[in-house]
C-alpha cells in the first residue's frame, strides 16, 4: 500500500529521524572536499565532524553552489587558513542542534549565512547596517568559541565564511543559518545563500535602483545576471551588459539586459562608449568582477553628478586601489554592497517565500548540476566561462 506524506508530516517525520540519529551518532563521519594548500585541487576526504556545542546547528548539506569566492580562496586572492573546507552557498537539513539552541530544530531546511546576523552588534541593530561583528572576513577559520569542528586524517581542519559547504556535514553557530520554507526545493534556493541574494539586492536594495533609469552591470556571471534581475525588478528602463565572453550576452538578454557591449570591441575608454550610447544618462552602475581597473571604470562610466556605483565583486585581498579623487568630488556616489545589503536571518526567509511565489526565476541562473563528487569538473565549468551556476548534489 503506498504511503503518500504532506510535506509538512515530512518534515515532522524528519525532524524526529535526526533527532534520534543524533543522539547515538556522536562524532559524523562523510566526505568532504578538503584544500590542504593555497594553489592545490581539492581533495575528497573523509572527514570527522564533530557534534554541536552550545548555540551551533549540524547541518547536512544537500545543494551547493560553486561561486568564484571560493576560487578566490583556492588562488590566494582571498585569506583563509589552510586546510580548509570552502563553500559557502548552500542549503541542507538540520541533523542536530546544540544546547540553548532556540531560533531552528532537527528537520528544519535551513540555509546557511556567509554574512551572519548576531542581532546584537551596532551593524545589526542598525537599521541600514548587515555586516555583523561576526562576519569571518578575515579569516580566522574557526567558530565563535575559536575552535573547529572539523578534522582529516588527524589534523584539524578549518572553516570557511561561517558556513564550509563543501561537505556532507557541517557545523555553524546558531547566528549563521536561516529556517526557510518546508516548500523551498534547496536544489534550486541555495542560490539565495549567495549569488543571487547579493546581486539582486546590490540592484533593490544597496543601489536603490529607480523606476525609469539607465543601468550598467559589469561581468555577468551568477551575480552580475541577478543585478539585471534586481534592476528590472525595480523597474529600470535600459540595462546594459558588459562582459568580454559575447557567449554570456544571450542569457542576459534573457533576464532583462536591454543590450549587451563587449569592451574588446571599442578603442576608447568604456565610460566614453557609454556615455555616447546613452546620451550621458547613465544613473546606476554596478562592479561584479572583483578588478580594481574595472571598479574606476565602472565608477567613470556613472554620471558625474548624481551616478550611484556599486562595487559588488569580491575584491582582491591586500591589494590597494589609486584612483582620480575628482570622479567623487562632481557628487558621484560610490558605494560597497556585502550580500546584498540584506539582514541575512532576517531577509534569507522572505527572499525564499518571495521565489516560492514567483517573484523572481532562478532555473535561469542554474546551467549545470552535478554531483558533488564532481567538484573539479563544476569549476573547470566556472574557469571556461561555460557554465553561469553549477550546483553540487549529495
Amino acid at each position: 500500500m503506498k504511503c503518500l506524506l504532506s510535506r509538512h508530516t515530512l518534515g515532522k517525520t524528519l525532524g524526529r529521524v535526526f533527532q534520534r540519529v543524533s543522539l547515538t551518532l556522536g562524532v559524523i563521519k562523510c566526505k568532504a572536499a578538503v584544500l590542504w594548500e593555497q594553489n592545490k585541487p581539492f581533495s575528497i576526504e573523509e572527514i570527522e565532524v564533530a557534534p554541536p556545542k552550545a548555540k551551533e546547528v549540524r547541518i547536512k548539506i544537500l545543494a551547493t553552489g560553486i561561486c568564484r569566492t571560493d576560487d578566490h580562496v583556492m588562488k590566494g586572492t582571498m585569506v583563509a587558513k589552510f586546510p580548509v573546507i570552502v563553500g559557502h552557498e548552500a542549503a541542507g537539513v538540520v541533523e542536530s542542534i546544540g544546547e540553548g539552541v532556540t531560533t531552528v530544530k532537527p528537520g528544519d531546511k535551513v540555509i546557511p549565512l556567509f554574512v551572519p546576523q548576531c542581532r546584537e552588534c551596532n551593524a545589526c541593530r542598525n537599521p541600514n547596517g548587515n555586516l555583523c561583528i561576526r562576519s569571518d572576513i578575515t579569516g580566522r577559520g574557526v567558530l565563535a568559541d575559536g575552535t573547529t569542528r572539523f578534522t582529516c586524517k588527524g589534523k584539524p581542519i578549518y572553516h570557511f565564511a561561517n558556513t564550509s559547504t563543501f561537505t556532507e556535514y557541517t557545523v555553524v553557530d546558531e547566528f549563521s543559518v536561516a529556517k526557510i520554507d518546508d516548500a523551498a526545493p534547496l536544489e534550486k534556493v541555495c542560490l539565495i545563500g549567495c549569488g543571487f541574494s547579493t546581486g539582486y539586492g546590490a540592484a533593490v536594495k544597496t543601489g536603490k535602483v529607480g523606476p525609469g533609469s539607465t543601468c550598467v552591470v559589469f561581468g555577468l556571471g551568477g551575480v552580475g545576471l541577478s543585478v539585471i534581475v534586481g534592476c528590472k525588478s525595480a523597474g529600470a528602463s535600459r540595462i546594459i551588459g558588459i562582459d568580454i565572453n559575447k557567449d554570456k550576452f544571450e542569457k542576459a538578454m534573457a533576464l532583462g539586459a536591454t543590450e549587451c557591449i563587449s569592451p574588446k570591441d571599442f578603442t576608447k575608454p568604456i565610460s566614453e562608449v557609454l556615455s555616447e550610447m546613452t546620451g550621458n544618462t547613465v544613473e546606476y552602475t554596478f562592479e561584479v568582477i572583483g578588478r580594481l581597473e574595472t571598479m574606476i571604470d565602472a565608477l567613470a562610466s556613472c554620471h558625474a553628478n548624481y551616478g550611484t556605483s556599486v562595487v559588488v565583486g569580491a575584491p582582491p585581498s591586500a591589494k590597494l586601489l589609486t584612483y582620480d579623487p575628482m570622479l567623487l568630488f562632481t557628487g558621484r556616489t560610490w558605494k560597497g554592497c556585502i550580500f546584498g545589503g540584506w539582514k541575512s536571518r532576517d531577509d534569507v526567509p522572505k527572499l525564499v517565500s518571495d521565489f516560492l511565489e514567483k517573484k523572481f526565476d532562478l532555473d535561469q541562473l542554474i546551467t549545470h548540476v552535478l554531483p558533488f563528487q564532481k567538484i573539479s569538473e563544476g569549476f573547470e565549468l566556472l574557469y571556461s566561462g561555460q557554465s553561469i551556476r553549477t550546483v553540487l548534489t549529495f
